[in-house]
């Protein structure tokens, strides 16, 4: 019976969740639409551990959300599981950041397509399968009214996460569907983390970085 305990910090959302055997304990997250994770995310634990009734020391592993998302939010919850990791000697699981938000999408047709804010007009995106078996790669693209239409052809596109505002203001097609105002939370880190922690599927806590995509670019 493993006990893990999953950050969520690739957004705005602040979002911790523990986890035993598998199911969802208790979840402590707020998204204030401002980064303040490195106020609240240690708060959050430490509040998450309480309801839960358990301390650092009952945990078997520490799941991270790895990205793509916001540089200042994944290096601060990188750093924080990091951190734990060391001091409790214990193994280190890093999960999708797209591949959790896909999973707040109960549908069982069509594509998911999971997109987070880059710049301008650019998305952190990928797609899926009603299945969540991803049938195209993570990329950095810049949208057009034309992004995703081989897949809108085939049925119906289900968009989820903070990028879906700049989509839809130029994408019309009959088949997309917006789901609007969600972000990746450490709620759906919950399945992924535990098949992780079944498998063995853990990484070297010196050497693990987030997964950013994309150099840092300032201004």
């Amino acid at each position: 019976m493993a006990t893990i305990l999953c950050i969520e910090t690739a957004t705005t959302n602040c979002s911790v969740a523990i986890s035993v055997d598998g199911k969802l304990v208790t979840l402590q997250e707020d998204n204030n639409n401002q980064y303040s994770h490195a106020e609240k995310l240690h708060r959050f634990i430490q509040q998450a551990l309480e309801k839960a009734n358990l301390s650092l020391l009952n945990l078997d592993a520490i799941a991270v959300s790895k990205g793509p998302g916001s540089y200042t939010g994944l290096r601060i919850g990188v750093s924080a599981a990091k951190g734990l990791c060391f001091a409790l000697d214990t193994p280190l699981i890093s999960v999708s950041t797209l591949e959790a938000l896909s999973y707040q999408v109960e549908k069982k047709d069509g594509f998911i397509v999971p997109m987070l804010d880059a710049r301008r007009m650019e998305v952190y995106s990928a797609v899926y399968n009603s299945d969540f078996k991803e049938i195209r790669k993570i990329e950095a693209q810049i949208l057009d009214n034309t992004s995703f239409s081989e897949y809108l052809e085939q049925g119906k596109v289900y968009f989820i996460g903070d990028g879906v505002a700049k989509f839809k203001e130029i994408c019309f097609h009959p088949n997309a569907v917006f789901i609007d105002n969600q972000l990746p939370s450490a709620k759906q880190m919950v399945a992924l983390a535990e098949a992780k922690y079944k498998k063995s599927d853990i990484e070297d806590v010196a050497y693990f970085e987030p997964y950013y995509l994309k150099d840092f670019v300032t201004g």
